[in-house]
């Protein structure tokens, strides 16, 4: 206030209230950004970690892929199963073997070794058909639960299929981006909060897949590596072990399909959902 109005009592008028970022004395600069407001001496923090942009989510059923997948998983059951019976064959004439080579008639070990490879073919042929369709399936869950939920995925929508292809982050990639598609999958309970549903069918679907892997390699060269009749009645035991989780892994590989693609069905259906507006006070 100037002298001349401080003595002849006439008050300056108020001076409007400013935004805070804008309240700067004259003649100095204005702060830098809060987030750049680092004391002098230290480094600057790292910025949050943003996700690149990607192509656009669109919501599309997965019912089709789904029954596809639960259909060929049925197969590779089929697969295992008959492979089951041959091991148990192969533990049949080895053990005779071991006993009495002649009590075998001429080409029953052949026949034996054949049929197990047969087994195996089959095996192979039913997994390459049902790995193509689950991939696109999985892919297809991934892409509408970016739809559902934007903001809760940790990994980017490629590694729905390069993270099955790649060796050693497939022991745990898959997994890590199924838990984040059930997350956002959940259908929301009548307050508008996702439903509590139990994921137990999708960790036994993981933790029997990644025996299978092991023991499929394993049993494996252990019947390559067979040569006495000792030796290849012990890898056939191994052999049927093996089958045996991988009738169980396909089994819950169904259950784990069929349950996902029913919550997003069923989350689809609802649409938006806002929370319950809480109750008054009175």
């Amino acid at each position: 206030m100037c002298v001349a109005c401080r003595a002849g009592g006439i008050s300056a008028p108020p001076v409007p209230p400013q935004p805070y970022a804008q309240q700067v004395p004259p003649g100095y600069p204005a702060p830098p950004p809060y987030a750049q407001q680092v004391p002098p001496g230290y480094p600057a923090p790292p910025p949050y970690a943003q996700p690149r942009p990607g192509p656009p989510a669109w919501l599309a059923s997965p019912r089709g892929l789904a029954r596809a997948a639960v259909v060929l998983l049925g197969v590779c059951a089929l697969a295992d199963a008959f492979s089951v019976v041959a091991n148990c064959n192969l533990f049949s004439v080895s053990d005779r073997l071991a006993d009495d080579v002649l009590s075998l008639e001429e080409g029953e070990a052949d026949r034996a070794d054949l049929l197990v490879a047969v087994a195996g073919f089959l095996q192979s042929l039913a997994l390459l058909a049902t790995a193509v369709v689950f991939i696109v399936w999985f892919r297809r869950v991934r892409i509408n639960a970016e739809v559902f939920r934007p903001d809760g995925h940790r990994m980017r929508r490629g590694w729905a299929v390069w993270g099955w292809l790649t060796p050693v982050v497939n022991l745990w990639f898959p997994k890590r981006m199924a838990d984040d598609v059930w997350a956002a999958s959940l259908p929301y309970a009548p307050d508008g909060s996702p439903l509590r549903v139990s994921r137990a069918v999708m960790n036994w679907w993981w933790g029997l897949w990644i025996a299978t892997l092991f023991l499929g390699r394993g049993t494996s060269r252990m019947y390559l590596m067979a040569e006495t009749p000792e030796e290849i009645r012990a890898a056939a035991v191994a052999m049927t072990v093996s089958d045996a989780v991988d009738v169980l892994a396909a089994v819950a590989a169904a259950l784990f399909v069929r349950r996902l693609t029913a919550l997003q069905d069923e989350k689809a259906h609802q649409g938006p959902v806002l929370p319950a507006p809480s109750p008054a006070f009175g």
